[in-house]
């Protein structure tokens, strides 16, 4: 190797307009080892013979490659079809990106909207989270709109006990569209749940099943269910402003709704399972 391609670290760092750090952490690495290592002081100096190593290091880092994966694509004899796997993988993931990065900039130009619109932030919260599929205990019917969860998860309760499982937290209800009109006022098409930690059998009333995972569009409601219209109107206007739309029945998840408890202290978490809206063929 001639003297005059060896260059110290600092002088091959700034060559490359990167760091002394970057080539000592390339260097643990494993991905551009010093062409030279002072033995007596540990010193290091590389060739400008590695500059398109380096060149083809720095370039796929640009493209968003994590380093273990350059080292496969600098060390190994990839095939064409490797090569290309990996490609696709890295512009699949980085278009998951820039989607993931506008649906957050059409949430950020509805707030602006509202806030325009009403000149305050929004009386609701709207969070995106993708829930994770539970097992419960549950039980669907026409059921009264006044009282009928409470009614109807003590009857879960009930069969949860007569097989010793102590109910889990937080219940939740389930709204389907329909609705009808009864003797005792409106009653609506809903499922009382309760998530279980066991598996049970289930009967003729109680069936024992599992929620899927879904992507849930969630705010939190406190105080009387009175008022509870109002999250719910905001939860609509949400999906209407950021091109979502409702894909499964509405949930309502208590998570603080005890008897002896006051309406004005109850906390209750609307969630919306939601999909995005295709985009219309006329759009660009």
């Amino acid at each position: 190797m001639k003297e005059d391609t060896i260059l110290k670290i600092g002088e091959f760092a700034r060559i490359n307009q990167i760091s002394v750090a970057t080539l000592r952490y390339y260097d643990q690495w494993d991905l551009l080892k010093p062409a030279v290592l002072d033995p007596d002081t540990g010193y290091r100096y590389y060739s400008l013979e590695q500059l398109p190593r380096l060149n083809r290091i720095l370039a796929l880092k640009e493209l968003g490659f994590p380093l273990e994966q350059i080292a496969v694509l600098i060390e190994e004899d990839l095939s064409l079809e490797q090569l290309h796997g990996m490609f696709m993988l890295k512009q699949a993931q980085t278009q998951h990106m820039i989607d993931v990065e506008q649906a957050r900039l059409s949430r950020i130009a509805a707030r602006l909207r509202y806030i325009e619109e009403e000149g305050k932030m929004p009386a609701y919260e709207i969070l995106l989270k993708q829930a994770e599929s539970i097992r419960v205990a549950s039980l669907r019917e026409f059921m009264p709109l006044q009282d009928g969860f409470k009614q109807n998860y003590h009857k879960i309760a009930t069969y949860l006990a007569q097989h010793h499982v102590q109910p889990g937290r937080p219940a939740l209800l389930l709204l389907y569209a329909r609705s009808e009109q009864g003797e005792g006022g409106l009653y609506i098409d809903a499922e009382t749940a309760i998530p279980l930690s066991t598996e049970l059998p289930g009967n003729a009333q109680i069936r024992v099943h599992t929620l899927q995972e879904q992507l849930l569009a969630c705010t939190v409601h406190t105080g009387a269910n009175l008022f509870i219209g109002q999250a719910y109107i905001a939860l609509y206007s949400w999906l209407k402003d950021n091109s979502y739309q409702l894909v499964g029945p509405p949930r309502q998840v208590y998570h603080r709704w005890e008897k002896d408890l006051s309406p004005e202290q109850q906390i209750i978490e609307l969630q919306f399972p939601v999909a995005k809206q295709a985009s219309s063929p006329h759009e660009s």
